[in-house]
């Protein structure tokens, strides 16, 4: 089974879909790939709209598979992962088209991160969803907590990430970070909440996004994301840390 889909839907829609329900649709290296191309791909004149997903119906991304991560030990070692992927997100966060993430089902640390890089966030009346990295004593990684404070209120943001709690889907739509709550079909309800995009010229849509990318590269989104993941780097070698990842893999086996 391949660890990624990506499928171009009907009226400019790119859908891109973690294909990894057996493992909570983690990212590994392979989906990192993935996503490196769609997104490479959203760039093409016939997409108006890029969104994210994942399979199945019960997590839309469970953060990074720690399964496939847990042999990097050191600071230098977990900066090649997290750099690499906050360059990821960076790329999502100022795409020249609106992206959207479906949260089809539950979504915690890294999951929660590439959905805060998107345009816009619905979600599967049900779900949860949650930046708990600081239980694993470290923080934010791939640039999500950045993203997360300028996108909501300062205080807001500052909460969420310090409490590293899961919340409701219904908590999530007061607080902010999420924009829908739907039942039924995630594509149906994808469709339905960016209707108002797919009938626009490509070149209205990217004019658009312009605006708003000019304002992360005044707020120089790149260099604090990336100063995110170096900072997350020297947390991931610190003894707190192993010790966190060896519980929750040891509570996994049993």
């Amino acid at each position: 089974m391949e660890p990624y889909i990506i499928s171009k839907e009907l009226d400019g829609l790119l859908l891109f879909t973690i294909n990894r329900p057996d493992r909570r649709n983690a990212i590994d290296f392979e989906v990192m790939s993935g996503l490196e191309k769609a997104i490479e791909m959203a760039a093409d004149e016939d997409v108006k709209v890029f969104a994210i997903t994942g399979a199945g119906d019960q997590a839309f991304c469970s953060g990074g598979d720690l399964s496939a991560f847990h042999l990097l030990k050191t600071e230098e070692q977990a900066y090649g992962m997290l750099s690499r992927m906050a360059g990821i997100l960076h790329r999502l966060l100022v795409l020249s088209k609106p992206t959207i993430a479906i949260l089809n089902g539950s979504a915690v640390g890294g999951g929660c991160e590439i959905a805060a890089a998107c345009d816009f966030r619905i979600a599967k009346k049900g779900m949860k969803a949650g930046f708990i990295q600081g239980t694993l004593a470290i923080t934010t990684g791939w640039g999500g907590g950045t993203i997360l404070l300028e996108k909501l209120p300062q205080h807001t943001a500052l909460k969420i990430l310090l409490e590293a709690k899961i919340h409701t889907a219904e908590e999530l739509l007061e607080l902010g970070f999420l924009h829908h709550i739907y039942n039924g079909d995630p594509s149906e309800a994808c469709l339905s909440f960016i209707e108002g995009s797919l009938d626009k010229e490509s070149s209205v849509l990217k004019a658009y996004k312009t605006l708003l990318n000019e304002k992360w590269e005044l707020l120089s989104m790149r260099e604090r994301m990336e100063n995110e993941a170096a900072r997350c780097s020297v947390l991931w070698e610190a003894e707190a840390h192993h010790i966190k990842v060896d519980e929750f893999m040891s509570k996994k086996k049993k």
